[in-house]
């Protein structure tokens, strides 16, 4: 018969885990999971634990791990066959008929098991011998002590041709060869694959060997690869494999993380370091199954690649490749480390401490294309900048999630518009008008403002109520000064009293007033805001309701000027292309000027009362 992997699958997704082992084992329901004190040895406070979501149960104390079949078989002492058929009875699933085809490759991948386990047993025994001297001297560079060199089976596979054939001289030939351990070139004798280098077994999610990992010892083979891996055999595919996966998944689970570094040696080295969570590919880039692989254990994996260029390109690609497929909760972590360094030269150097506080505070996914492309050239002119903006949004494009990508659009354009557009104190002030031999004219110089102040453009209702407000409620400046400071405003006028709270002026009507007026500019009129029934411009307002409705009146304020220039920059964006995208984003933001302009219009009648028909007094603060 013909148990595929999708059909397994389905009679683990039809029956509940927890409820196959409550019939035997008490289990006591904690968050998520179910815990109890574990059958497979004795113990007095529960480590074993069983999560339905994910499909295991887990003891922490022995190690004991496995699915519902691994408990019918371990637990119930049932063949892997009764198991399944009892399971499919009660999951009312009929048991696929025999399939000749799938008995052959199930015994002809019995036979490349055993066939590449006497391999890892062989080159085990080689490394001992006087011809594996070099590889135990590399080892002794790398200082893994017995208990690692041990748990990872370093191996040596000699230099001759035909020694590994000579060997394993109980196998066919033709089985050699399929396990990737012989090389079959044309009309020439077979040779050997690996020769005259450090062997490290790769074993599947069960522990079982299934191909090798091989490290050059001859530093003079300049022509050869310096890591060299079996090829994909019936038993290895490198895009859906991860080096240590059956050692790591157990230790993701106990500690909630899973550190993905570049190489096997990497892996290695975090172990010896005590970070048993660390897997690696098979020299690719990450593809879409070992993410998916990787999101079943753990909804965050960590990428902690070199931090050379090759390094953080690594990790760009696996970005790539992970955009399309995120969902909710589900995304990548990047550390950053030292440039040049790989994780155990930081190990070396600083101790597993140093790595540790990496891993503790990495980037998000959105963090590592934000500064990816921020950094990746010169952003000196207008083009640089359009351009910068095009490359974020190419990455946000091919998020199939709308919502999370709807949510990257918008924090990627509130960083791009933060990095193209600075704060006003950190840039200089060249209005238009003035042509471009003018001098720079800084916010903080008086008497060019004054200058200016013809040129200023004519002043809407919010503004001048917004500064109504403010004189009225001087000691509310100061709360209010970075944000108006960093809007767009065009009114010298709010520049003025931002420089007061700067300067340390004295927050009072009247000084504020006599500020203005020493720089020639007037406070404003009630003419100017008559459209306006705020709230705290009513004279008898309550103070504390006038203050609430004066800071929405400035948070208001200082939206409008980005969401205008976005919605002008979406509108020119559509005209040019005409997309689908391009008119979705300016519908989108035509909807919020419509609801900002509601709730200017709702504020500014809810709270009134009466009409403004008279200037409103100053207030005692």
């Amino acid at each position: 018969m013909s148990l595929t992997p999708q059909w397994l699958d389905e009679l683990r997704a039809r029956v509940t885990l927890s409820g196959v082992i409550s019939r035997t084992t008490r289990l006591t329901k904690a968050g998520h999971e179910f815990k109890a004190c574990c059958p497979f040895h004795n113990e007095k406070s529960p480590s074993f634990t069983v999560n339905d979501q994910k499909g295991f149960y887990h003891c922490f104390g022995c190690g004991a791990h496995g699915d519902v079949i691994r408990w019918m078989t371990d637990q119930r002492g049932l063949s892997f066959m009764d198991a399944v058929k009892e399971l499919a009875s009660e999951a009312g699933m009929d048991i696929p008929a025999p399939d000749p085809r799938a008995a052959q490759r199930a015994e002809q991948q019995a036979g490349l098991h055993e066939v590449l386990q006497a391999a890892q047993d062989w080159y085990r025994a080689q490394l001992d011998t006087p011809g594996g001297i070099r590889a135990r001297d590399y080892l002794a560079t790398r200082r893994f002590d017995a208990h690692t060199m041990e748990r990872f089976g370093f191996g040596y596979a000699p230099a001759g041709r035909q020694e590994l054939k000579a060997a394993l001289k109980q196998f066919p030939e033709a089985m050699l060869i399929e396990a990737g351990l012989r090389i079959a070139v044309d009309d020439k004798d077979p040779y050997d694959r690996f020769r005259d280098r450090l062997t490290m077994p790769i074993h599947d999610p069960r522990g079982r060997v299934i191909g090798f990992a091989a490290r050059i010892l001859d530093a003079d083979k300049k022509d050869a690869p310096k890591y060299l891996n079996s090829p994909d055999t019936p038993l290895f595919d490198k895009g859906r494999t991860l080096f240590n996966l059956h050692r790591a998944a157990p230790a993701a689970r106990h500690s909630g993380r899973i550190v993905v570094v570049e190489g096997q040696m990497d892996v290695i080295a975090l172990a010896a370091a005590g970070i048993a969570e660390a897997v690696a590919p098979m020299g690719t880039a990450l593809t879409e199954r070992q993410l998916e692989m990787l999101w079943r254990m753990v909804e965050m994996p960590i990428l902690c690649f070199d931090g050379d260029a090759a390094g953080q390109r690594a990790a760009m690609r696996a970005a790539a490749r992970a955009l399309p497929m995120l969902r909710p909760a589900h995304s990548l972590k990047i550390v950053k480390l030292p440039a040049g360094m790989d994780p155990d030269d930081l190990i070396k150097r600083d101790g597993v401490a140093a790595l540790e506080a990496l891993l503790a505070q990495p980037l998000s996914l959105l963090d590592l294309l934000w500064e990816h492309e921020r950094d990746a050239q010169p952003l000196t002119t207008p083009e640089d900048k359009a351009g910068l903006k095009a490359r974020l949004m190419a990455h946000v494009e091919v998020i199939a999630d709308r919502d999370i990508q709807a949510l990257y659009r918008r924090e990627l354009s509130e960083r791009y518009s933060a990095f193209a557009f600075p704060r006003r104190e950190e840039r200089e002030w060249r209005p238009a008008q003035r042509g471009q031999g003018a001098p720079p004219i800084r916010r903080s110089d008086p008497i060019q403002v004054a200058r200016l102040r013809k040129h200023a453009g004519s002043r809407d209702a919010l503004a001048a109520a917004v500064l109504a407000g403010l004189l009225r409620f001087p000691r509310e400046l100061a709360r209010h000064a970075d944000a108006l400071a960093q809007a767009d405003l065009g009114d010298p006028r709010f520049a003025a009293l931002v420089d007061a709270v700067d300067e340390g002026q004295a927050l009072e009507t009247a000084q504020l007033a006599t500020i203005l007026a020493a720089r020639g500019l007037a406070a404003p009129a009630p003419d100017e805001y008559a459209a306006l029934r705020f709230g705290f411009l009513v004279e008898d307002a309550p103070t504390e309701q006038a203050r609430a409705d004066l800071a929405q009146a400035v948070a208001l304020l200082v939206e409008r000027p980005a969401l205008e220039t976005a919605l002008a920059e979406a509108t020119r964006r559509f005209e040019r292309d005409l997309s689908d995208g391009a008119y979705a984003e300016q519908q989108r933001l035509l909807k919020r000027k419509l609801e900002f302009d509601a709730r200017l219009r709702q504020m500014a009648s809810a709270r009134a009362g009466a009409a403004l028909d008279a200037p409103a007094k100053p207030m005692a603060e």
